[in-house]
């Protein structure tokens, strides 16, 4: 209810704008205004429900049991800890496959920075085969041409592998929870592979690279966690990840 009512708002707002654009109104009704005729909205925190950390290997099993370009675009999100606008919306200009990054420009970031992705062997390897056959501008095209896959896509594919009451965001809390109880990578590196703001202003002024080859290594190893027998390994800060994957 409190985020209906919030749209509500936007949307009241929004229709006295147009109407004093075209001068159908004189005085613009202000969001004071409007404030004080309605009752405050109290935010309330909901956390996306997350698959277990320790299941995704067991997921992932069953996700590759079967192609389709929602299961790969899956795939790649989990990869790369993306969220799922950034990984549906993402064109082939952004993606480096010989330099091994994907670049999400600020425009489709919520902290509204760009955002250099490193990608892991087999992200590579599925971008790759995908550009082989590409015909469009969309890297995980839908249905309709020149329109990217759906948000439902990836809803289907969780439904479809048996986890459909877990959020396809809480794929990004377990590969947080993986990184902090299963590795020595530092919190600031987890934190930046997640793209989130780390450390005050005059922190960040200091930090100013994106420590991208660490992050390299650290989503190599979440890739490598996913492979049988490899759930209960530790990953060394020293680890680089470097080992050459076999893919199914």
């Amino acid at each position: 209810k409190p985020e209906t009512a919030r749209r509500v708002r936007q949307r009241i707002v929004t229709v006295i704008d147009w109407a004093v654009g075209k001068g159908y109104r004189t005085l613009l009704l202000l969001m004071a205004a409007i404030n004080k005729s309605l009752p405050r909205i109290k935010a309330k925190t909901e956390h996306h429900s997350a698959l277990p950390f320790d299941q995704v290997p067991a997921f992932m099993t069953r996700l590759r049991e079967r192609e389709s370009l929602g299961r790969l675009a899956f795939e790649a999100l989990v990869l790369t800890a993306a969220r799922s606008g950034e990984i549906r919306l993402a064109v082939w200009s952004e993606i480096d496959l010989e330099g091994k990054v994907w670049t999400v420009p600020a425009a489709r970031m919520k902290a509204g920075r760009e955002h250099r992705v490193p990608l892991p062997d087999r992200a590579v390897e599925i971008l790759s085969a995908l550009a082989a056959a590409s015909t469009g501008d969309h890297v995980f095209p839908g249905a309709k041409r020149g329109k990217p896959l759906s948000v439902m896509a990836l809803t289907m594919v969780m439904r479809r592998t048996g986890v459909g009451h877990f959020t396809v965001h809480g794929f990004r809390s377990a590969f947080r929870d993986w990184a902090g109880e299963r590795t020595n990578f530092p919190r600031e590196i987890a934190e930046a592979a997640l793209a989130h703001v780390v450390g005050d202003e005059t922190e960040r002024a200091y930090r100013r690279g994106d420590a991208l080859e660490n992050r390299r290594a650290l989503m190599e190893a979440w890739a490598m966690f996913w492979e049988p027998n490899a759930g209960n390994v530790v990953v060394p800060l020293t680890r680089r990840g470097a080992a050459t994957r076999g893919h199914r």
